[in-house]
């Protein structure tokens, strides 16, 4: 998977960079328990801080989709964790959705348009249950 960056973006690098291994889990470019690069390599490879690569690591095995283990490093974790839900991820995404949703009425998008690219994203998604 190749991984890149926005240093202009608004978004934080972490945030970026937690966000691109979350869209690669979920198409299938990362699978369960492939191995990541080290924080170090993956700061070097994109120009970037180890603290700042070690900080989205820190919030991907937080949310789950990431196991961290000292001898063997990052892997993404197994499915069967990815889908636990030991927090209300539900109410999570509503708040995530509520916002999108609230910039996309703004830009003059309406909900059928809206319910088209989300299809449309929903069909590039691999992993799928």
């Amino acid at each position: 998977m190749v991984i890149s960056i926005h240093l202009d973006s608004d978004t934080p690098l972490y945030e970026q960079l937690r966000n691109q291994i979350v869209i690669g889990i979920a198409t299938g470019e990362l699978a369960a328990e492939e191995k990541l690069p080290t924080v170090r390599q993956l700061a070097e490879d994109l120009g970037i801080n180890t603290m700042t690569v070690n900080k989205a690591y820190s919030i991907l095995k937080q949310e789950g989709y990431i196991v961290i283990d000292r001898r063997h490093g990052a892997k993404v974790s197994p499915r069967s964790t990815q889908t636990q839900d030991g927090s209300n991820h539900t109410a999570q995404l509503e708040e995530q959705l509520q916002l999108i949703i609230a910039q996309a009425t703004i830009k003059g998008i309406d909900q059928s348009r809206f319910q088209a690219l989300c299809s449309t994203i929903f069909a590039q998604m691999k992993y799928q249950h």
